[in-house]
């Protein structure tokens, strides 16, 4: 599994929201700047997030994006669906409750040990990513001493 720019920024982008500006709306250019991603392309990382109910946006000098929930209510596993078409291993197994088609039909469905492999890994990363918030990356990158960086505009 590889997962795409979209939902590695779009993590990285949750996260420096959560991280750097808290309740307050952060600014793309500064997300941008920081995090040393296009802002056009964050823009269209935050439309897919704003869809998916993870962030809301409001105009003007004070404004910006910012989480439409707190950060230990917003998991890793969101933000990965959101900016994902689906977070698979492996398309066989792709039967998931938003879309109830595969990608691909297997010609070895019920008859192939490897589905069975497959399925389980992809328990364990919902799992793992279902259990992962905004609030415990905060608190690793409190942990690791990552410096924050204050919005300007509050001061």
């Amino acid at each position: 599994m590889r997962l795409s720019t979209k939902s590695r920024y779009g993590l990285r982008a949750m996260f420096d929201i959560t991280y750097n500006c808290g309740p307050e709306p952060a600014q793309i250019q500064d997300i941008s700047r920081r995090q040393q991603i296009s802002p056009r392309y964050l823009e269209q990382i935050f439309q897919n997030l704003k869809r998916a109910g993870l962030l809301k946006s409001k105009r003007g000098p004070q404004g910006g994006y910012a989480l439409a929930r707190r950060p230990d209510e917003i998991t890793v596993l969101e933000i990965l669906n959101a900016t994902e078409q689906d977070v698979l291993l492996v398309d066989c197994v792709g039967a998931t409750p938003k879309k109830q088609r595969r990608k691909t039909e297997c010609p070895f469905e019920g008859n192939c040990i490897t589905q069975t492999i497959w399925s389980e890994a992809n328990a364990l990363l919902d799992t793992l990513f279902g259990g992962m918030t905004l609030q415990t990356l905060t608190q690793r990158a409190i942990d690791m001493d990552i410096p924050k960086e204050s919005d300007n505009r509050i001061i």
